[in-house]
């Protein structure tokens, strides 16, 4: 456990389901590409097996990896995510200035089990570029979350020499908290993609990502 009175020196924020409130528009991507190669996929399904792995995680977990069609579906479903989500609209206004309120004080990363060429657009068009530094995404780390790569791999590029146990981080399910907590950081779980249950593992369940936290958590 990270022990409560460490100060917070770094942010780090998961991408799809946290910055971006785009989990159901991800689940219906899925359904639609897996269904057109023969393997339906239910909303139920999508948020008990697959939520929170990486996208080629999540294709070679449903498809099978040894499936001839994993590495078209991985670019359909990047096209198809940029085509819906690449304005920005997806990352909302209260989050919008509670990431611009932490890059003031702290830096800040993304780590993402989604494409960077996916994440990016999105991070420009919601104009958090110049407050986010390092974006650590599927092609950067071998292991996905749970596993904790992504988040060690942060921790070397943020600007700065800083303890996991500095670091708060920002997650929606629980692979991303697994994955976070193996890396010996904070992690604070944001309701909307799962049930309070299944993200006990966190250091903190909170019901929104805002403004008000981070001050609370920053100061």
């Amino acid at each position: 456990m990270v022990a409560r009175g460490v100060r917070v020196r770094a942010v780090i924020f998961d991408f799809n389901g946290t910055l971006s409130d785009d989990e159901p528009i991800l689940c219906e991507i899925y359904c639609e590409l897996f269904a057109a190669h023969g393997r339906p996929l239910s909303p139920q399904e999508y948020f008990d097996e697959l939520a929170g792995l990486s996208d080629p995680e999540i294709v070679r977990t449903w498809l099978g990896s040894d499936h001839p069609a994993v590495e078209t579906v991985i670019e359909q479903r990047v096209d198809l995510y940029r085509d819906r989500v690449s304005d920005g609209s997806s990352v909302p206004s209260g989050v919008r200035e509670a990431v611009r309120y932490a890059a003031a004080r702290v830096p800040v990363a993304i780590v993402t089990g989604a494409a960077r060429e996916e994440v990016e657009p999105v991070v420009r068009a919601a104009g958090l570029a110049e407050s986010i530094g390092p974006i650590v995404a599927a092609e950067d780390v071998l292991h996905g979350k749970p596993h904790p790569d992504g988040y060690v791999k942060a921790l070397e590029l943020l600007e700065g020499e800083y303890e996991a146990r500095e670091v708060a981080v920002f997650e929606d399910t629980e692979a991303g908290v697994a994955s976070a907590k193996a890396a010996g950081m904070r992690c604070l779980a944001v309701l909307g993609t799962l049930a309070p249950a299944r993200l006990a593992a966190a250091d903190e369940i909170v019901p929104l990502l805002d403004v008000g936290l981070m001050q609370r958590l920053l100061g």
